[in-house]
């Protein structure tokens, strides 16, 4: 069998880049025996395979990669973004709508934060654009408790660690004095988890709000929470270039 090669994709990736399921529900499916390669029942996700192996589920073809697609979702505050949450929280993709494909999601945003968050069907697309040495800037408009001056906030400009952690140094822009509370824009080329929260908390300051506006060109526009626009693929390939994109890859 071809598919038992060194070249090729494992069964379950193949499985989960065609639509099929995620690469931890392709090894349930295969270890239950419902995943053929070549008219061979399978029962080892560490099989390979490649374009010229037939493989079925249940018995019926496997379909072949869709294209790749990307997603702006305004992300509302309260979803948690994981597929199943231990502790039974709603999550963002419970609230999906019906009519989009099973997708994943590039990066996260906690429970208490909102805006943009970037889905795409493609696994392979989602790791490009998660690595740090894409150097996209992510904007957040944030809104802290306090009034504070430009000078308290140059720490973060230069870099700072938190608790053993080293923070790059962040864009930190102040907009308006909004009574008790200062709206900053916020803009980073890496984001940790609950990075800007940490960083502001190490100067005394309260996140009581933080929206992302921005990942890299992809803006979050006029979209209300819950509101999902596709992105086209003409712009999909001006923003990553051909060579980013193309069949569905997990």
């Amino acid at each position: 069998m071809t598919g038992q090669s060194h070249t090729g994709n494992r069964i379950a990736k193949a499985l989960s880049r065609s639509g099929v399921a995620s690469r931890r529900e392709a090894e349930r499916m295969i270890r239950e025996g419902r995943i053929t390669i070549n008219g061979q029942k399978i029962n080892n996700p560490a099989i390979n395979v490649t374009d010229h192996d037939h493989v079925s589920v249940d018995g019926q073809p496997m379909r072949n990669p869709e294209p790749s697609r990307l997603w702006l979702y305004y992300k509302p505050v309260g979803l948690v973004t994981s597929e199943k949450d231990e502790k039974g929280r709603p999550t963002v993709f419970e609230n999906l709508p019906e009519s989009l494909p099973r997708v994943v999601s590039v990066g996260r945003l906690d429970i208490n934060s909102e805006g943009l968050l970037l889905l795409t069907n493609d696994g392979g697309l989602k790791r490009r654009l998660e690595l740090p040495t894409t150097g996209w800037l992510r904007k957040y408009r944030v809104r802290i408790n306090g009034t504070p001056k430009d000078t308290d906030l140059e720490p973060l400009r230069c870099g700072r660690t938190v608790n053993n952690e080293q923070f790059r140094p962040m864009q930190i822009a102040i907009d308006k004095q909004q009574r008790a509370n200062a709206w900053l824009t916020i803009g980073l080329r890496e984001g940790k988890n609950r990075e800007i929260r940490r960083a502001m908390e190490s100067l005394d300051f309260k996140v009581n709000r933080l929206i992302r506006i921005s990942f890299g060109p992809f803006q979050l526009k006029q979209l209300k929470p819950g509101d999902v626009e596709e992105i086209r693929s003409r712009v999909l390939h001006d923003q990553l270039g051909s060579t980013a994109i193309g069949k569905h890859r997990n």
